[in-house]
């Protein structure tokens, strides 16, 4: 299970690199998927996982018969594109973002008063991490650490069922997490960074009503971002 999260975002984070050291240029068609995943040694599947990561962070676009590209520098937030939603087979996006504020408004409540001084200091320094891998623009690192931050006060939980449905749904909400990086501008980044230290006090203060009240915000404030009003 840990592997299969692991390797993906690493090879993720290598072409990232790639891409930002001009090893793979804009406009530039990427290496096939079995040349890419005989470079990394890893299974197709793990590298069509860092793909379509990359993709959703606007760093990559696929065009229909032609292939894979390494998406224009600055297209991001210029063009205001996102990736296709990966799950519209199953779930609107505006269904997965409804669902997070309702179950992990009600995760932090139940939360609070659980996690440790080490667990809160985690979340305070995966939010630093957030702050600088933004400013240098590693999107893989940034959303990371925004996916540790959430997981983290996940596991505090009291209630193991809200727990079970929290993992049954994780792609789906990793996805609402990542999609909204490409028309991001620095302002948003900068507040959804103040959100989470707004969390982390209402958590330190063993205050459930006002960590529910915060992550709900928080959740509904980046739905917007992805143009969406839950």
């Amino acid at each position: 299970m840990l592997n299969k999260t692991l390797v993906p975002q690493s090879v993720a984070r290598e072409i990232q690199t790639m891409i930002q050291t001009g090893a793979l240029k804009a406009g530039e068609k990427i290496p096939s998927q079995r040349a890419f995943s005989q470079k990394f040694g890893i299974s197709r599947a793990s590298l069509r996982e860092a793909l379509l990561t990359l993709e959703t962070l606007g760093l990559l676009k696929t065009e229909a018969g032609r292939g894979t590209y390494v998406a224009a520098v600055g297209s991001r937030s210029e063009n205001g594109h996102m990736a296709p939603w990966r799950y519209s087979d199953s779930y609107p996006a505006f269904d997965v973002f409804q669902t997070r504020i309702l179950l992990e408004g009600e995760i932090a409540r139940l939360s609070a008063g659980r996690l440790t001084q080490v667990q809160l200091d985690g979340m305070e320094t995966a939010t630093r991490t957030m702050e600088e891998a933004w400013a240098n623009q590693d999107l893989v690192s940034n959303v990371e650490a925004d996916l540790l931050f959430h997981g983290t006060i996940v596991s505090a939980c009291s209630n193991s069922m809200l727990k079970a449905l929290y993992q049954t749904v994780r792609d789906q909400v990793t996805e609402t997490q990542r999609q909204p990086i490409p028309i991001t501008d620095p302002e948003r980044m900068g507040q959804s960074i103040a959100e989470h230290r707004r969390i982390i006090t209402a958590l330190r203060a063993n205050d459930g009503p006002a960590a529910r009240h915060e992550m709900e915000t928080h959740i509904r404030n980046t739905a917007r971002c992805a143009g969406l009003t839950p």
